[in-house]
């Protein structure tokens, strides 16, 4: 098996299990505290943190972990500048490995639950305070990963990305998707975790737009990223083109 082919299967599992956490401990919370809501959203968000910190360590020395297009099309920008990050056919496949991954997550979690393995969410999510929590929640997501990368602490991102995504359920009314991947996915469940296709568009374009907003900040505020050493930890071989951001994220 290729390198590329080894990084995108990390990316599929990962951002699968990703999903199925959430979903699966969504589930979980809806049967465990049906009447309390509080509730639910500790019962999820706390699953969610750790099982992202485990995930990020399982598959970063791998793919670096994304888990997340808009990280990957953050990863493929910054280096355009100094001829590293993914190539354009490596993010449409790490993309396509995400998209795909997260989809078979919440169908996987559905199934584990005893629910239809398809269902379609009736969650519909996209207000005004929602899209603004995205666009927030998604810019510190960006503006995280990139400024421990751009200082030589990337080894933190398991535990940094993991707290920021566990606070952001908090801090957000959007309970923090920050992920177009996982905003698909989640569309696959109809549960408390679960988004509308109609909600869907305006989440990943609230998305984006925080993902550019996240990486113009650290340009600003860290202008020179450092040598490609810096990783999560060191591949086991030369696995590909060192990026500026071999590291994880949700």
């Amino acid at each position: 098996m290729t390198m590329l082919a080894r990084r995108l299967t990390a990316e599929f599992v990962g951002t699968g299990l990703l999903v199925c956490v959430v979903v699966g401990s969504g589930i979980a919370a809806q049967q465990l505290s049906p009447n309390d809501i509080g509730i639910q959203l500790l019962e999820n968000s706390t699953a969610t943190v750790f099982g992202l910190g485990i995930l990020i360590l399982m598959f970063g020395p791998v793919s670096g972990a994304h888990f997340n297009p808009v990280v990957s099309a953050a990863d493929w920008v910054a280096g355009r500048r100094n001829g590293t990050g993914l190539s354009g056919t490596e993010l449409a496949s790490y993309i396509g490995a995400q998209v795909l991954g997260a989809v078979a997550g919440a169908v996987l979690a559905n199934i584990m639950f005893d629910q239809r393995a398809v269902q379609i969410s009736t969650h519909h999510r996209a207000t005004t305070g929602h899209l603004v929590s995205e666009v927030v929640a998604t810019a510190g997501l960006i503006a995280l990963i990139f400024a421990l990368a751009r200082t030589g602490r990337a080894a933190l991102s398991a535990a940094a990305v993991a707290a920021y995504i566990g606070s952001a359920y908090w801090f957000t009314s959007s309970t923090s998707f920050a992920n177009p991947a996982v905003t698909l996915g989640r569309v696959f469940s109809d549960t408390f975790a679960g988004i509308a296709p109609a909600s869907v568009a305006a989440f990943i374009a609230a998305q984006i737009l925080g993902g550019a907003i996240g990486l113009s900040l650290i340009r600003f505020i860290y202008p020179d990223p450092l040598p490609a050493e810096n990783v999560v930890t060191p591949h086991p071989e030369p696995a590909h083109t060192p990026t500026e951001l071999d590291i994880p994220t949700a």
